[in-house]
């Protein structure tokens, strides 16, 4: 059974104190994450306060929102994975769809990115999705499948099964616009097909496949009727503490079926 993991993408939001104050107010709302997984991703410069404000013994995960491939370097203004994860990193987002679209993300740099995180023991995110375009024009799937396969390339188990997909097509991103859940399932299907493809039927049963885009507390649930969803990657709605943590409550009260 895989474990639902729920993600709260801050993106460009929240300076250091406002962080602290965050955490200390989602806590304080959330007691407890039983049989769930609840991951934060604050902007680079509130990591550390966030690891310190949520302490060791702390049962949400610490995340990143981006990573540079190489180890160390003369690499002006990046941040690889081996800092991360000596900032209490356990896992990072890959591939996002404003990485893509607004600073040029490519594939093969995604791919650089997944084996990076891999390297380093970070969980990678890996973010797929298709544009409006895409959509109309009937290539979501040629779409999410070049990057899925792009992504993924020479990744074997056991290391494929710690990879996380989050399917986020870019017209439902910020824009209130979410998918519908006829629309959202059959993608996460082909995608789970697609992972048997490149690591075997049980890697594919294992790999735990996001939604993410315009997702709310009011809409959680419909995503998480289906047995093909497990979790989300929120944007807007983790941003205040009593949406994110009526989310997360939500969440764990939800039921999958094999809708």
């Amino acid at each position: 059974m895989r474990t639902r993991f729920i993600v709260g993408n801050w993106k460009m939001n929240k300076t250091a104190s406002e962080a602290v104050a965050f955490v200390r107010e989602l806590t304080r709302q959330v007691t407890d994450c039983s049989g769930i997984q609840v991951g934060l991703t604050p902007p680079f410069t509130a990591l550390h306060a966030v690891r310190e404000t949520l302490g060791p013994a702390s049962t949400f995960l610490l995340g990143a929102q981006n990573l540079y491939w190489e180890d160390t370097g003369a690499f002006t203004g990046e941040i690889s994975g081996a800092m991360l994860k000596d900032l209490g990193c356990q896992f990072v987002l890959v591939g996002h769809s404003e990485r893509r679209q607004q600073f040029g993300d490519q594939d093969a740099w995604t791919h650089k990115k997944v084996l990076a995180a891999i390297r380093q023991g970070l969980q990678p995110i890996l973010c797929v999705g298709e544009t409006l375009q895409d959509r109309d024009s009937g290539q979501t799937d040629v779409v999410i499948q070049r990057q899925l396969r792009a992504g993924l390339a020479g990744i074997g188990t056991p290391a494929l099964e710690a990879v996380t997909i989050a399917y986020e097509p870019v017209w439902a991103i910020g824009t209130g616009r979410a998918a519908s859940t006829e629309q959202a399932v059959p993608v996460h299907r082909m995608i789970r097909r697609t992972i048997s493809e490149l690591g075997g039927s049980d890697t594919g049963r294992r790999v735990r496949i996001l939604y993410g885009g315009s997702v709310t507390q009011k809409n959680i649930a419909d995503f998480l009727v289906s047995e093909e969803i497990d979790g989300a990657l929120v944007g807007g709605a983790c941003l205040e503490p009593t949406s994110f943590a009526t989310l997360i409550q939500v969440a764990i009260g939800s039921h999958p079926t094999t809708a």
